[in-house]
């Protein structure tokens, strides 16, 4: 059974882990960041393929994003999440998001490490690219802090209805 934190509004919807990671797996796109190892902030868009409870990006072995992330082994990530359907054609709906820390490890070309997973990252690792490609792998810690998971679009403009803190692996 997962274990839910209620939204800070008590008439709001019970949101569980196994929401936030159904809400995950369906995007593929998130912002991944990260420090320097002199400290420095640093920010980027990313493609992104989910595979149990964990989360894959393909780089550039030599890329800043691999020598960094590998420097400090952690990351923080959004996952915007885009809300609204047709009516977001016409009016400025802002996407719901997922955000939460994790423990990311660095891998390189061919490592054995991510060998099980290949054929699931085939739309983020090319065949012809696998040689040459690092793959960053990201497990998220702690909990999901989400804004705008599992609400209607009305209650998103309420903070203490919108926001939910939840267990970031499912089950727990």
């Amino acid at each position: 059974m997962t274990r839910t934190i209620q939204h800070d509004h008590p008439a709001s919807y019970r949101l569980t882990s196994d929401d936030v990671w159904r809400a995950v797996t369906k995007a593929s796109f998130m912002i991944l960041s990260y420090t320097t190892p002199d400290g420095a902030p640093r920010s980027c868009g990313v493609v992104y393929k989910v595979v149990g409870q964990r989360l894959y990006v393909a780089t550039g072995a030599e890329s800043w994003k691999a020598r960094h992330i590998s420097a400090s082994g952690t990351v923080g990530v959004t996952v915007p999440v885009r809300r609204g359907g047709l009516l977001s054609l016409v009016m400025p709906i802002p996407p719901a998001t997922i955000s939460f820390h994790a423990a990311a490890t660095v891998h390189p070309p061919d490592s054995p490490d991510v060998r099980p997973v290949l054929h699931e990252l085939s739309s983020l690792l090319p065949e012809k690219e696998r040689a040459s490609a690092a793959v960053i792998e990201i497990v998220p810690e702690g909990v999901f802090v989400t804004y705008g998971i599992g609400v209607s679009l009305t209650q998103m403009r309420d903070p203490a209805a919108a926001q939910a803190h939840v267990p970031a692996v499912a089950g727990a």
